[in-house]
């Protein structure tokens, strides 16, 4: 006799929730753990309170664990409003939303990402999942920076490759974190990270900046 659909259902429930406490369980972990060694799919699986084997089900490894928790993180931060960085039709507004759109990923749980950017450092398993979610936020800019210099097919000239590597650094956790310190608020970090961004433009040939006001 097949499951009748109400118990599907509520294993599903049951699969979805544990899922969940180990996600919990992952971040909470993080943002205490005061070594890399003690992040540990043991550990997480005590810190949600399920068998060590439901982790590696579910998440298959360490790095599936991470991978699940950045998603949560992507979520939880908004970017999925990225796509409208690339549906403006002016390239330079597209750019400050994308500008935004990072700003708001990296304000979601700022002690974690420190803490997992730090242990990519020292963790190639954790040093492989960030990799992994730079590399996606470099093929976003070079999307834009190719509309900006006007390439339709993306030529790696150099002018190109060192503005997308400018604009990585400017977009990036570490000058997101440095520039908020301890008490500026999201809206000045993002507008402090636009002006460095802007700033960069203004001296890129064919790069148009659509964010001074015009004297015409």
């Amino acid at each position: 006799m097949s499951p009748r659909p109400y118990q599907l259902g509520k294993r599903q429930e049951q699969i979805d929730e544990s899922r969940q406490r180990v996600i919990d369980a992952a971040r909470s972990l993080l943002a205490q753990a005061d070594s890399y060694r003690s992040f540990t799919v043991e550990a997480v699986a005590k810190q949600a309170d399920v068998a060590k084997a439901t982790v590696y089900y579910q998440f298959g490894s360490k790095p599936g664990v991470l991978e699940a928790l950045c998603d949560a993180l992507a979520a939880a931060g908004g970017m999925s409003g990225m796509s409208a960085a690339f549906t403006d039709p002016d390239p330079a507004a597209g750019l400050r939303t994308l500008v935004g759109v990072f700003a708001r990923f990296w304000a979601e749980d700022r002690g974690v990402m420190r803490r997992l950017r730090a242990l990519a450092a020292l963790d190639p398993e954790v040093g492989a999942v960030i990799a992994s979610r730079d590399q996606r936020r470099r093929r976003a800019l070079e999307a834009i920076v190719g509309r900006l210099l006007d390439d339709p097919q993306h030529s790696r000239s150099p002018g190109r490759e060192q503005l997308v590597r400018t604009l990585g650094m400017l977009t990036s956790f570490e000058t997101f974190d440095t520039l908020a310190g301890s008490n500026r608020s999201l809206a000045e970090t993002t507008d402090g990270v636009i002006d460095l961004v802007e700033g960069v433009l203004r001296q890129t040939p064919s790069a148009p900046n659509h964010g001074a006001d015009s004297d015409d």
